[in-house]
């Protein structure tokens, strides 16, 4: 989808994208949560982003500074993106499965000066947390906190009110922004420019700490625009968004393609529920969905999905790992989201790379991640080289554009091994490209099981097994072998009321694949272990098959 003239978004800031959006389209939906039981249209949600902009700059925050939300999706988290934005101060995303540690790092490394959060998600405490990280919280007033484990942290923000001694209320925090006139906000929000960072996610490497990732203005409004583009959203669309905001899936490809197209924004409840995400399609008329695999399958599979009326959909993106061709097969006829689309990339990417579009035909948007969004360049690489490999051949994927973050934060090491001197992201993922220019993944570099010298994809096992009858999800990873160096382990987790034996389905692999592919070790599952984003945790599946499978000994076999 190639356009001739720059995007309209080319050369502005979230800001004032955000302004003209509220000028167009100021009367329509532009912010829904049903357990929130908020609405607003994309005016008043103008001038609320103007309120907590003021209210960072009556913090003290200035341009460049960092301000963190540890929080599950609730309005304050999409009015803290925005504002931020609009004062130039770069917002933290804290992910809220963190636990202690986790949340001390990246607290600590990101240098948050102020940090808004909610007090509690499941069974993390995160009031609990933040207290323990700082001990002199309850004694110390608001905007003069001391702490040696977060030593650039003044103020913690309560969203939902009902903070501990120490906290703003956020009604206190929106109440001290009314000491800053709105001249002084426009005349900071007019030091902004597009390449300014704005945005720092934290990703796990394959090694050492999460790495904090900078994104620009410019990072994400093109990619939100093509992404919009490419699915045909407008100001007529109404996109679900079960996916987090923390993770550029919510706060990119949601948020901010809307804001864009002047779309309405659809939150079902604050962390992903199948049913809950069905009932705000049927309620809000949604016609764009989006999801993880994982997550459209716990839709299909739900005992309220039969009865559901989901004839408003049309669109969305499915992404985040490998799509399964019998599930996409089932979005695009059974659900009905026709137009549905693959999205292909990462974090540092902003997050997209290749998307497919909403008219491919249905073979290409079951069996390939599109072509690179228009300005993003990419190449296929040998790994061990670098050097280009033919159409049709498996190597390294690399892009450059728009798309490529600023750097990891505090991290030149890692930033220079992510990008290369011509500017190079190299994503760790394998791929093929097809002469047509589309894309096929085939796995990641570090994914790939190598069994007594054959290199086996994983990814080739899944996609065999997902069309056995009576299997609704299956992951294939490698685990330690003596002999072999590593054999192949497929967890399978079968459709309700089926029962299979490993017998079943390593003769199900051998009918079809090489020897050497078919799995050794089959383990029958209820569940996977996952991110907070619905990812499958494979490290965890690992984990665990080592323990319960006796392979501890062989784990610790050193290998060159």
């Amino acid at each position: 989808m190639n356009e001739r003239h720059a995007p309209w978004v080319d050369g502005l800031t979230i800001g004032e994208v955000l302004r003209e959006t509220a000028r167009r389209f100021g009367d329509r939906d532009a912010l829904v949560f049903h357990q929130a039981d908020f609405r607003c249209d994309y005016r008043r949600l103008d001038e609320q982003v103007d309120d907590v902009a003021r209210s960072l700059m009556a913090l003290g925050l200035k341009r460049g500074d960092h301000f963190g939300v540890w929080a599950t999706n609730w309005p304050e988290w999409v009015l803290l993106q925005f504002a931020a934005a609009r004062v130039g101060v770069v917002l933290a995303k804290i992910n809220p499965s963190y636990q202690l540690a986790e949340a001390r790092y990246a607290l600590a490394h990101s240098d948050v000066r102020g940090l808004a959060l909610i007090e509690r998600f499941k069974t993390s405490d995160y009031f609990g947390i933040v207290s323990e990280l700082c001990p002199t919280l309850a004694t110390s007033p608001p905007g003069e906190l001391r702490s040696d484990a977060l030593p650039e942290l003044r103020w913690v923000v309560a969203i939902r009110d009902g903070g501990l001694p120490g906290m703003l209320d956020w009604s206190d925090f929106i109440e001290r922004g009314r000491s800053i006139s709105r001249e002084a906000l426009a005349a900071r929000e007019a030091l902004n420019r597009p390449t300014d960072p704005i945005s720092l996610m934290y990703t796990s490497g394959t090694t050492g700490p999460p790495r904090g990732v900078l994104l620009s203005h410019r990072n994400l409004l093109l990619n939100a625009h093509y992404a919009g583009a490419n699915m045909g959203i407008d100001e007529n669309d109404r996109i679900c968004i079960p996916v987090p905001l923390y993770h550029c899936f919510g706060c990119v490809l949601g948020t901010v393609v809307a804001l864009v197209r002047g779309a309405a924004m659809i939150f079902p409840r604050e962390s992903f529920r199948p049913d809950a995400t069905l009932d705000a399609v049927e309620r809000e008329r949604c016609t764009a969905i989006y999801g993880v695999p994982t997550m459209f399958i716990a839709e299909l599979e739900h005992e309220s999905y039969p009865g559901r009326d989901l004839t408003s959909l049309r669109t969305g993106i499915m992404a985040g790992s490998p799509c399964p061709i019998e599930l996409m097969r089932r979005v695009t006829t059974s659900m009905g989201a026709r137009e549905i689309t693959i999205g292909y990339g990462q974090t540092e990417a902003s997050p997209l790379i290749t998307q497919t579009k909403r008219d491919d035909p249905i073979e290409l948007r079951v069996g390939t991640v599109g072509k690179p969004l228009p300005g993003i360049e990419v190449k296929v690489v040998e790994p061990a080289t670098g050097l280009e490999v033919p159409d049709g051949i498996s190597g390294e994927l690399c892009s450059r554009g728009h798309g490529v973050m600023l750097g990891y934060y505090k991290m030149p090491e890692q930033t220079a091994r992510a990008i290369d001197g011509d500017g190079w992201l190299h994503t760790g993922d394998l791929a093929t490209r097809e002469p047509d220019g589309y894309l096929r993944i085939t796995g990641r570099i570090k994914d790939l099981i190598i069994r007594g010298g054959e290199n086996v994809s994983p990814h080739e096992i899944e996609a065999l097994l997902l069309t056995h009858p009576k299997v609704e999800d299956v992951h294939v990873v490698g685990v330690p072998d003596r002999k072999f160096g590593e054999e192949i382990l497929a967890s399978v987790k079968l459709r309700s009321g089926q029962i299979a034996t490993e017998a079943e389905i390593r003769a199900f692999c051998a009918a079809t694949l090489a020897r050497f592919k078919v799995p050794r070790w089959v383990r029958f599952v209820e569940e996977f272990p996952t991110t907070v984003t619905g990812k499958v945790q494979a490290y965890k599946i690992r984990e665990q098959a080592v323990r319960e499978l006796g392979l501890e000994a062989d784990a610790g076999i050193e290998t060159a």
